[in-house]
């Protein structure tokens, strides 16, 4: 690993080495994707990393590519300690709005663990249903906390592959290329086509 590389890991490290030097053994980085986009779920990752893990290209999952997302996905859950996915469907989304789905997401993340945190590193989310468990808020934490960026490259990835396999179903609204987020191609097609069972209805009112 490049020492560059290295240091950029550590800095990334410093929120999580602060309580490992306290004696914090399980540190859970907890993030979503899929909170804007008009189409799909939205999913919450959540994934206890060790200590010592120091994977090359751990990031803010907007910063990598998908193609290294995939590969990071992989090395991710070799390496981590427990993890959990939650997903939460457009329908509920329509029905409880989407920051009470993103945060029923995360509890059902948190259910899923087989090794519960001591502790939660999640990204921005306050007023959440952690079973208990103390967390820690931190605004841009994807970008702060390496446990953050793991579970953020864990949701993304999760979330792309659930859209890429409804583009089979629907070609032609484009979910493959544009996951379901509102860019010019998806919004046409939305126009031409109306509104197919995996839309959101509350997001797309403006476009039907």
């Amino acid at each position: 690993m490049k020492e560059k590389e290295e240091a950029r890991l550590k800095e990334l490290k410093k929120i999580e080495k602060e309580f490992f030097d306290k004696g914090i053994k399980y540190i859970a980085g907890i993030d979503e994707a899929g909170r804007g986009p008009l189409a799909g779920p939205v999913v919450v990752a959540s994934v206890i990393m060790p200590e010592d893990s120091m994977i090359e290209g751990v990031n803010d999952s907007k910063k990598v590519s998908e193609i290294k997302r995939e590969k990071l996905y992989d090395i991710i859950i070799e390496q981590a300690i427990s993890y959990g996915i939650g997903i939460i469907y457009q329908d509920e989304i329509d029905d409880i709005n989407i920051l009470q789905a993103t945060k029923k997401g995360l509890t059902t993340a948190l259910q899923q663990m087989e090794i519960k945190p001591n502790i939660i590193m999640v990204d921005a989310l306050t007023g959440i249903d952690t079973l208990g468990i103390p967390y820690k808020s931190i605004i841009k934490g994807d970008a702060k906390c390496y446990s953050i960026s793991a579970a953020s490259i864990l949701a993304k990835v999760t979330r792309d592959r659930i859209m890429r396999e409804w583009d089979k179903v629907y070609p032609e609204y484009g979910f493959a290329s544009h996951k379901g987020y509102g860019t010019s191609k998806h919004i046409a097609a939305l126009k031409e086509y109306g509104p197919c069972p995996i839309h959101r209805r509350s997001f797309i009112k403006n476009f039907i």
